[in-house]
């Protein structure tokens, strides 16, 4: 088995075709299960953003993996492959450890060095975790591309290059409207990407904050932590009367704020809004209104294109390629494990066998005698196992450490059969006991 990862994003497609890919829970539940439903996938977690959706998964073949899942993502996207091929982008093997290693980072994000995608990740992984599609190679793998991200805001300087959209956006609203010290800000929505709008609003020391959304109690609670008013969404349009700025992050199919509400709305001069939903909560045809002007995570994404982060990205990927040799070289010593077993069982086999010979040839001897005996034998064979186990670990690790494995196999004769039958115990053995560990919540 191997990873395949194939995802639509802002860097292949443009907002109209990540809109209609855009899946919520349920959608996102359903295309695991859908790549799940065949013969070429055992695992699946699958990273549903507002700029990507992506599949992970560990699959027999390449081939008959990549086939699978791209129907299986045009099926429960509703976009027809014809459409959807020109916007995907595949990696294989190595390169979707590497890929997945840079979207941990935040690399690959449109806001180059955010954090959020770690929170995004995390929650992927725990739901294909609660339903039963991420295993021991995933929840492994998703692990490790938490722990690199982690290192990456930690020890390096990408935090420093992680303007975030809600900059941007209070970046433009500055340019467009004025100081944001005299800003009423509108926020439509009460969920995370919300909350951090309203925060970093809050820290940017605004004139004054309201937080829309359809449960009253949820607004309340946003807006109780950031200083702010409540409102409910049915107040709307005297809302939207009432503020410069409006950013909405909603998880509503259909428009939220449509053309109408805002025209009839007794709007300042000039108001700015911002969407930062996928699909979008703003009515496009809303930004033809005098006075209205409009940002979404297009336009936003462009404004952060042309931004130079220099030597904080450079470290950011030298850490990464670091990380995916390492990883690589973890998973070539781990693929050894059940080869070195079946030798060393074979070895025991031998031994056990020749000293049965031994004590039905010599039935006489001495117990004390046969036991030296039966020790000085498994001293020998452990020093004779021991130089080529120990050095066909370190061979492993080099780009081409997996023939080393074959040629061990192939050398001392052993059944390949034999080494699945140990593989399949050592998995079971390290799941059971916790071995590849759990990324701290």
């Amino acid at each position: 088995m191997s990873l395949l990862v194939i995802g639509v994003s802002h860097r292949s497609a443009p907002l109209a075709v990540l809109e209609r890919v855009a899946l919520d829970a349920e959608g996102v539940r359903a295309l695991s299960a859908a790549v799940l439903g065949g013969e070429h996938a055992g695992e699946a977690v699958v990273l549903a953003t507002c700029n990507r959706v992506e599949v992970y998964a560990d699959v027999a073949t390449f081939h008959g993996g990549l086939a699978h899942v791209s129907d299986a993502l045009a099926a429960i996207t509703g976009v027809p492959l014809g459409e959807l091929k020109d916007h995907l982008y595949v990696h294989y093997a190595d390169r979707a450890v590497a890929h997945l290693f840079a979207v941990a980072c935040g690399l690959d994000s449109m806001a180059v060095g955010e954090s959020q995608v770690l929170g995004q990740l995390r929650s992927a992984l725990r739901s294909a975790q609660d339903f039963g599609q991420a295993g021991r190679v995933l929840d492994h793998l998703v692990q490790q591309a938490l722990r690199v991200g982690k290192r990456a805001h930690a020890e390096t300087g990408i935090d420093r290059a992680g303007a975030s959209l809600i900059d941007a956006a209070l970046r433009r609203a500055e340019r467009e409207l004025g100081p944001v010290g005299s800003l009423r800000v509108l926020v439509v929505g009460a969920g995370s990407m919300s909350a951090l709008a309203a925060t970093a609003i809050h820290r940017a020391g605004v004139a004054s904050l309201t937080v829309a959304n359809r449960t009253s109690e949820h607004a309340e609670r946003l807006a109780g932590a950031v200083g702010g008013t409540a409102v409910a969404l049915s107040e709307l349009p005297e809302a939207l009367g009432r503020a410069d700025l409006v950013i909405s992050c909603t998880g509503a199919v259909g428009y939220v704020i449509d053309a109408e509400t805002v025209a009839a709305a007794s709007r300042p001069a000039r108001q700015l809004y911002v969407d930062l939903a996928l699909p979008r909560d703003l009515d496009p045809a809303a930004a033809q209104l005098p006075g209205v002007l409009l940002a979404d995570l297009e336009a936003l994404g462009a404004d952060l294109a042309g931004e130079q982060f220099g030597e904080d990205l450079d470290q950011v990927r030298a850490l990464v390629d670091q990380e995916v040799s390492d990883y690589l070289v973890g998973r070539r010593v781990q693929a050894l494990a059940p080869t070195v077993a079946a030798l060393r069982a074979r070895a025991e086999e031998v031994v056990s066998t020749e000293l049965g010979r031994l004590s039905q040839r010599l039935p006489d001897v001495d117990e004390a005698v046969r036991t030296e005996v039966q020790r000085t034998v498994h001293r020998v064979v452990e020093k004779l196992l021991y130089a080529p186990t120990v050095r066909v670990k370190e061979l492993v690790g080099r780009a081409d450490g997996g023939s080393y494995e074959v040629a061990l196999r192939e050398l001392f004769d052993l059944d390949p059969q034999g080494v699945a039958a140990v593989s399949d115990v050592s998995a079971t053995s390290a799941t059971a006991s916790g071995e590849l560990g759990q990324e701290s919540r």
